[in-house]
């Protein structure tokens, strides 16, 4: 069974759109993209600098953009029953994928959630991360420097939010203690973290009141937080708002898309990091990410040929 891996936040770049830039089957959800960030994202993405692409909104629209747009290109080819799950706010994008949300739908939610989480996390929020320590010795580091742990990914590598001084601290004295590698992501916001809390109540509501439709019966939809596979998106609907504020098990939602049998993954985007993650945690499954592929027709060709 195919995985399909939606991205996060932090993995952005001028090419996340080259693949399906001109492509009829992309144009809608890029159209609607432009209506929440102001701009076409397309432009948006090689004209700002880092700064501005790093922007908590800008980045979440751009993100669950990317991973839509490139799924609108090959979702043809995707008749049999195929899973799905998201990394942090890919997982707005996920539910879409699995049929729960139109693309207009779901950029206008996501445009709903950055703005709630801005509003609730004030200025100077930073995600970083620490590759490589004991969790005993992280746990003690993030006591003394005020941060928690937002996502646990394979490999020993967690990602850590705080205020950026705060979060900065950390990642430098994790190297000291032996982290083979530390630092701050490109995510100005500390998500999945107590930080975010009264950002849920108000998130849910807009989730609860959403244009929605069940699950699709060829998709198979697993929460990103911890690999619970969702039935019924209306009961879901409270976990994926409280998710702003939660920490995210990613390596035991991988884990459960082992358990179902996955035997080949393909990252939407944007970037590679899901699908490098899944090779760390599994090397036997096939790990393919969307940037990887140079046409559109090779991607379409590599899923067609499974």
């Amino acid at each position: 069974m195919l995985a399909l891996l939606c991205g996060g936040q932090g993995s952005l770049s001028p090419e996340i759109f080259d693949l399906v830039a001109n492509q009829p089957a992309a144009e809608p959800i890029l159209v609607a993209a432009t209506a929440c960030l102001g701009h076409d994202p397309r432009e948006l993405i090689r004209t700002r600098d880092a700064d501005d692409l790093s922007t908590n909104h800008v980045s979440q629209l751009l993100s669950v953009t990317a991973a839509l747009a490139t799924h609108a290109c090959v979702a043809d080819l995707l008749s049999e029953q195929t899973a799905v799950t998201g990394y942090s706010v890919g997982e707005m994008a996920a539910w879409s994928i699995a049929g729960i949300w139109g693309p207009d739908e779901v950029l206008r939610l996501t445009d709903i959630r950055a703005r709630l989480m801005d509003s609730a996390a004030g200025k100077n929020g930073r995600l970083g991360y620490v590759r490589g320590l004991d969790r005993n010795t992280l746990q003690r580091l993030l006591d003394k420097h005020h941060c928690a742990i937002a996502i646990t990914n394979p490999g020993a590598l967690f990602v850590v939010g705080g205020t950026e001084r705060d979060v900065t601290d950390l990642c430098h004295e994790a190297t000291a203690e032996g982290a083979p590698r530390a630092g701050l992501l490109a995510v100005k916001v500390a998500s999945h973290t107590a930080q975010l809390e009264p950002a849920c109540e108000p998130f849910r509501q807009a989730l609860d009141s959403s244009r929605h439709s069940p699950v699709a019966s060829n998709r198979i939809l697993l929460a990103g937080t911890d690999g619970e596979r969702i039935f019924s998106e209306t009961d879901a609907m409270a976990k994926l708002a409280s998710q702003i504020a939660r920490p995210v098990e990613w390596a035991t939602t991988l884990q459960a898309l082992v358990e179902l049998g996955t035997d080949s993954v393909l990252d939407l985007g944007p970037g590679h990091a899901l699908a490098d993650m899944m090779h760390t945690l599994m090397p036997s499954i096939r790990c393919y990410s969307a940037d990887g592929f140079r046409t559109l027709d090779g991607l379409r060709n590599w899923i067609a040929s499974r």
